[in-house]
C-alpha cells in the first residue's frame, strides 16, 4: 500500500533522542528546556516570526491561542466547517459559540464574503484554516478583522512552507498554530506550536502553556499542561533542517500529479493561487458532479489497488453530532466538497514511478 502519507524519519532523529536521553533533562517545570528553547527558535526563524511557543499538540496549539485572544464564554468564533473537528471543539473549550460559515468551493478555504456576513457584536476572533496545506487568503480576512477590531488566528497544521504573498503563512494573522502530528510535513509525533509577533500575547501563551506559573508554584492565570517533552523538540529540530528538502519532493511530486492527470475532465485539480506557494500537505482532488457514493467507489477501487486514497473530510463539523447545536443552516459548498473530495499520496517516500501509477490508475477508472 502506497500510504497517504508517512514520517520521514531517519538516523539523525535517533540520535537526537539518545542524547535527550543521556542528557537526563526530558522536560522543564515551565516548559522550556533546552531542546525546546533551540527549537522554537529555530521554528521562529523559519516561518519569520519573533516568537514560538512549543505545546504537545496541534490542538493545544489552538487552544492556548483561543485562550490568549480573550476568547471567553458568550463570544463568538467564525471559522469554516469544513476541517478537523480541533479547530472548532478548542473553540467550544473556551466556552464560546464555534459559527461556522461556507468556503470557496476552488480553495476549500474560508469565504470572506460569508466571514463579513457572520459578524455580530458577540463575535471576538476569526480562525482561518490553510486546508491541506494551501495558503487561506489572510490579506482581506486581516483588513475585515482590523474593521471589527477581531483577532484573527490562522491554522497553519498543514502547511509548514507554504508561502503566501512571498511571506511565510501566519504573517498576517495575530497567532498561527501548527501541528506536528505524524502525518504531518514535518513531524515530533505529536506535537505542536504557536508563533506570533506580539510579545505580550506571547507571554500569555507560555503562560497558559504551563498552568499559569509565572514561576514555579506561582500561578497567575487560568493554564493548561500543554509542555512539549525534550524528546518531540530534539525529534522536531532535526525535523526541521530536513523540511525544505520533505518540500521540494512533495511539490516534484504534485506537479508530476497535475501533468498526469490534467487531461481528466471530470477532476478538479488542486491549484496554486497567484502569489501563493503550497506546502503540498494533501493533494486533493475533486470529482465533479459526483455523489458520495460514486467517490467512496472510486476511493475504494483505489485502495484496492494499493493506494493509500483518502477523504479529508467526509463529515463537515456542523453535521457531527455535537455540534449540530451551534449551526442549523445548510452550507452547500461545504457539503458540496465533503461528498466530492478526496486525495491521494504525494509525500516524500512516493516515487515517480508510484505517482505515474496513482495516476493511471485514476485515470483508468474514471
Amino acid at each position: 500500500m502506497i500510504p497517504i502519507n508517512a514520517p520521514q524519519i531517519g538516523q539523525e532523529e535517533v540520535e537526537a533522542i539518545i542524547q535527550v536521553l543521556k542528557s537526563g533533562i526530558l522536560t522543564h517545570s515551565l516548559g522550556a528546556g533546552p531542546m525546546v528553547k533551540r527549537f522554537e527558535d529555530d521554528f521562529a526563524k523559519f516561518v519569520e516570526a519573533k516568537n514560538a511557543v512549543a505545546v504537545n499538540s496541534g490542538t493545544a496549539a489552538l487552544h492556548i491561542a483561543v485562550a490568549a485572544v480573550g476568547v471567553k464564554r458568550g463570544d463568538e468564533v467564525i471559522l469554516p466547517s469544513f476541517t478537523f473537528v480541533a479547530t472548532a471543539e478548542t473553540v467550544v473549550m473556551a466556552g464560546a459559540k464555534p459559527v461556522f460559515v461556507d468556503i470557496d468551493p476552488e480553495t476549500y478555504n474560508i469565504s470572506l464574503d460569508e466571514v463579513e456576513k457572520a459578524i455580530t457584536k458577540r463575535t471576538k476572533a476569526v480562525i482561518a484554516v490553510d486546508l491541506y496545506g494551501a495558503p487561506a487568503d489572510l490579506k482581506p480576512i486581516r483588513e475585515i478583522a482590523d474593521k471589527h477590531g477581531l483577532k484573527v488566528i490562522e491554522d497553519a497544521a498543514q502547511a509548514h512552507g507554504a508561502v503566501y504573498y512571498g511571506k511565510p503563512v501566519g504573517a498576517y494573522a495575530d497567532i498561527a498554530c501548527w501541528s506536528f502530528y505524524a502525518s504531518k510535513n514535518m513531524t515530533t509525533g505529536e506535537g505542536g506550536m504557536v508563533t506570533t509577533n506580539d510579545d505580550d500575547l506571547a507571554e500569555k501563551l507560555r503562560l497558559i502553556r504551563c498552568h499559569g506559573e509565572k514561576q514555579k508554584y506561582l500561578s497567575v492565570m487560568l493554564g493548561h499542561n500543554y509542555r512539549m517533552p525534550e524528546i518531540e523538540a530534539a525529534i522536531g529540530y532535526v525535523q526541521l533542517q530536513k523540511l525544505p528538502r520533505f518540500l521540494a519532493k512533495r511539490r516534484e511530486n504534485a506537479e508530476r500529479l497535475t501533468a498526469k492527470l490534467c487531461k481528466a475532465d471530470k477532476l478538479q485539480l488542486p491549484r496554486e493561487l497567484k502569489g501563493c506557494r503550497n506546502s503540498w500537505y494533501l493533494y486533493t482532488v475533486r470529482l465533479i458532479g459526483a455523489d458520495r457514493k460514486r467517490r467512496d467507489n472510486i476511493i475504494e477501487q483505489l485502495r484496492g489497488k494499493g493506494i493509500g486514497a483518502e477523504v479529508y473530510y467526509p463529515w463537515p463539523i456542523h453535521t457531527m453530532p455535537y455540534y449540530r447545536r451551534f449551526e442549523k443552516r445548510k452550507l452547500p459548498e461545504t457539503e458540496k466538497a465533503a461528498e466530492q473530495v478526496f486525495s491521494l499520496p504525494v509525500h516524500p517516500s512516493v516515487s515517480a514511478e508510484q505517482i505515474d501509477f496513482i495516476s493511471e490508475s485514476v485515470l483508468k477508472l474514471l
